[in-house]
């Protein structure tokens, strides 16, 4: 059974391979800004909401376009969005390293919660696609003595300009992360957990899904 996971997360890909899975991959064409945009135009959502709608927007937008281009496909398309939320605010890619120093300023000695959306559909020849979702949350808890030359130098590196919260719990952010209460993948960038639930509820046993050798 094919996998296609609707995003070029290098963490999300890394994650179904550690999982014995390699997927094919297929860029969402989705706006997040202005889909988040338009949804909240009755008002902010909260951020499981948030997450949720974005996951799932991309999802249906590759859904979609295989619907067109591969209309053979048999198997299941994963979306999915995270992000961080600390003192009641949503944190999504700092982008820039004025903004992620400034973050990990306000975030050392502190917990916030990291929530994944997760959208599932299963896509076969002649019948309708049928959709999972589910969010997943785990709280995150940082050093308190995270110094300010460790904060410049993680933000050198590049890395937390582009994930969610600054941060990442499997690279080079990890020690200076103290606890993570909930499933430790999703704080990478999905829950592989929620991910096989989600996969039975349409059907589909998650060992059937296996098409690597090696983890590696």
């Amino acid at each position: 059974m094919r996998v296609l996971l609707a995003s070029t997360s290098p963490a999300r890909l890394m994650l179904l391979r550690q999982a014995g899975i390699e997927p094919e991959t297929l860029a969402p064409a989705v706006d997040e800004d202005a889909v988040a945009a338009d949804a909240e135009r009755g008002g902010p959502l909260r951020p499981e909401e948030l997450v949720l709608l974005l996951g799932r927007a991309k999802a249906a937008d590759v859904v979609g376009r295989i619907a067109g281009e591969d209309p053979d496909f048999d198997g299941i398309v994963i979306g999915g969005d995270s992000m961080f939320a600390l003192d009641g605010r949503v944190y999504g890619k700092p982008h820039t390293p004025e903004e992620a120093r400034r973050r990990w300023h306000g975030m050392r000695g502190r917990t916030g919660v990291l929530h994944s959306g997760h959208a599932v559909w299963r896509v076969r020849p002649g019948a309708a696609p049928v959709e999972a979702t589910a969010v997943a949350a785990a709280s995150v808890s940082f050093a308190a003595d995270v110094t300010d030359q460790e904060i410049d130098a993680y933000v050198a590196t590049g890395e937390p300009l582009f994930v969610a919260g600054a941060f990442t719990v499997d690279s080079l952010g990890g020690p200076f992360i103290t606890r993570v209460e909930g499933d430790p993948s999703t704080v990478v960038g999905m829950s592989l957990s929620t991910l096989r639930r989600l996969a039975a509820e349409l059907g589909v046993t998650w060992t059937d899904l296996w098409n690597r050798t090696s983890a590696a």
